[in-house]
């Protein structure tokens, strides 16, 4: 399996669809932004802290794996100079329209998170990263990448996939059944044996490749929190945080 074409457009199947991740900005949400107040999402429901994202205005912003028209038409309506890279260009087209109307200019590249070369060295002030990394086999490449782009005291807000997410079975349970421990990690849909052909592939990572990963490439961690999601999304909800959201500078040279 070509891993970064099926999810590319299974990716774009969701995008014409509607989900969540790709519903638009609200007008009222815009505005807010606008008044200097955005309300940025990295997980479903606990919205970044204000001194994450620090002055937008005049900011550099990579949007990246954030297409679907929410984050990156909020950070241009805050200030910032934003480019959104996503792989999939139903999503990217989301932001750019969403952008559009409300009068906010963005750019958007179609591109693969772990190939940043199109763009340059040390230019970034701020890589805004809502849970995407799940779709791709290896994390580190996209630190790495991540953290040439940045420019020294950049940051990069990022959240992901609680690995203990991975040890059980996705599928709803029955009621009043508890989840129980399935697989091995790393592990991956494929591994699992699952049916991904009307979704993307979703891969686990470890705490090492999330945390030593950016220390690595100089990235240190200065900000955390854990977030759930909905009951009705995943029973594992009632039992742990599933996901988990970070903040990174980028060492100063």
């Amino acid at each position: 399996m070509d891993v970064f074409k099926h999810n590319q457009a299974a990716w774009n199947a969701e995008a014409r669809a509607g989900e969540r991740w790709s519903t638009p900005s609200s007008k009222a949400a815009l505005a807010q932004a606008r008044a200097g107040s955005p309300a940025i999402y990295l997980t479903p429901n606990r919205p970044v802290p204000a001194p994450w994202l620090g002055t937008l205005k005049g900011a550099k912003v990579l949007a990246l794996g954030s297409g679907g028209g929410q984050q990156v038409p909020l950070l241009s309506a805050a200030g910032a100079r934003v480019l959104s890279l996503d792989a999939s260009l139903e999503q990217l087209k989301l932001d750019l329209a969403t952008a559009q109307r409300a009068g906010h200019p963005v750019h958007g590249v179609l591109g693969d998170m772990a190939d940043l070369s199109a763009l340059p060295n040390d230019f970034f002030d701020l890589v805004v990263n809502p849970v995407s990394t799940v779709f791709v086999p290896n994390v580190r490449p996209v630190w790495r990448e991540v953290a040439r782009v940045l420019r020294p005291g950049g940051r990069l807000l990022t959240g992901v996939m609680n690995p203990a997410f991975f040890l059980f079975d996705h599928d709803p349970l029955p009621r009043g059944v508890r989840p129980e421990v399935r697989y091995a990690l790393p592990t991956s849909d494929v591994l699992q044996g699952a049916d991904v052909s009307q979704r993307a592939v979703e891969f686990s990572h470890s705490l090492t490749d999330f945390i030593a990963g950016q220390l690595e490439v100089g990235l240190q961690l200065s900000g955390f929190f854990e977030d759930d999601w909905d009951a009705d999304a995943s029973p594992l909800n009632a039992y742990f945080p599933i996901y988990l959201a970070m903040m990174s500078h980028k060492a100063l040279a």
